[in-house]
């Protein structure tokens, strides 16, 4: 049993050893990088791909994905913006308009799932079309958001000392993660979810809410890809039917760089937040450098992810028993660490 927790923990130590060896690399080469106002700049700069990241965690942890969040990022910062200059909708009601509707469309996702027995991958790419369609039938261009809620919220930060401050965007990251490893580790929800990644049948077997919960799923991940945009809105002070292009595949690849198993069943919230980082320094050295492409980043990432896989396809071909059996999955009550 000791074996099998020190296997579970090999994806999460390969991606904390990564963060380190590139955050001393870049630190070492370019000065100024090991500063505290670059530190916040990664949470800041990446804000909402994060909040994206830590939905999707959920997802791939119960076995699924989801290709649509990019398009709802879209969507949401488009009908925000939309709605406050077009109808004068005050900007909490709006975020809270595109939230529900980010949340709904998750949910119907989730049911499709659910009670059709329809693949994920289909079912989410349904939903990426519709809502990036949907986007664009609410305006084809760019939209300014210029409102004196939105200016105010700008200024909104935890000053840490210095030049440095965390910013509203970044602050929402951090209260997403330490929402998404309560939700994980600590309820009665995310011990389901673990079960199912695990092995499904198991899981009803048991008598688990497996139905609800792979609804309650989509629906979080909705609701994450929703305020994502919200973020985004902020952080670009406006709305654009056609923001959110591949950042589905950015928060895949920071859960997978996380150590969260495709298969399902074996991950961390942590691991999502330190593929998150990975990404920001990469991107974030890059630019230092000057005179490199930003596709590099790309590149990088690419190279990463293939790394990560194998190292995943390692990890569950050494935790399968001598016998042939894999491990059982995780029991009700008892999440895995």
């Amino acid at each position: 049993m000791r074996i099998a927790i020190k296997q579970r923990h090999i994806p999460l130590a390969a991606t904390a050893l990564v963060l380190a060896i590139v955050y001393a690399a870049a630190a070492m080469k370019f000065p100024g990088f090991f500063s505290l106002r670059v530190l916040v700049d990664f949470f800041k700069d990446n804000a909402f791909v994060g909040v994206a990241a830590i939905g999707m965690t959920f997802v791939i942890l119960s076995g699924g994905i989801d290709l649509s969040v990019g398009a709802v990022v879209g969507l949401t910062s488009i009908l925000i913006a939309t709605l406050v200059r077009d109808h004068s909708v005050h900007p909490l009601e709006a975020i809270a308009l595109a939230l529900l509707c980010g949340s709904a469309l998750g949910a119907v996702m989730g049911c499709l799932i659910h009670f059709q027995k329809l693949p994920p991958f289909l079912v989410t790419l349904a939903g990426m079309f519709f809502a990036r369609g949907l986007g664009f039938l609410v305006s084809g261009e760019s939209i300014g958001i210029k409102h004196p809620f939105y200016a105010r919220l700008m200024d909104v930060g935890l000053p840490l000392g210095g030049a440095a401050t965390v910013p509203l965007t970044a602050l929402v990251f951090l209260a997403v993660f330490a929402a998404g490893v309560y939700l994980a580790h600590f309820t009665k929800f995310g011990r389901t979810v673990y079960a199912i990644g695990g092995s499904e049948p198991s899981a009803l077997l048991m008598g688990l809410a497996v139905g609800r919960t792979k609804i309650l799923v989509y629906t979080l991940n909705g609701f994450c890809a929703s305020l994502a945009g919200v973020v985004f809105s902020f952080y670009g002070q406006a709305g654009n039917p056609t923001w959110g292009i591949g950042i589905e595949l950015d928060a895949i690849a920071a859960v997978v760089i996380g150590g969260t198993l495709l298969s399902g069943g074996v991950g961390y919230v942590a691991g999502t937040l330190m593929g998150v980082l990975i990404l920001g320094v990469i991107q974030t050295a890059i630019a230092f450098q000057g005179n490199l492409n930003t596709w590099w980043t790309k590149i990088a990432v690419g190279v990463l992810l293939l790394v990560f896989i194998l190292l995943q396809n390692v990890v569950s071909r050494v935790s399968v028993r001598p016998g042939g059996a894999k491990r059982r999955p995780a029991a009700a009550g008892k999440t895995p660490v």
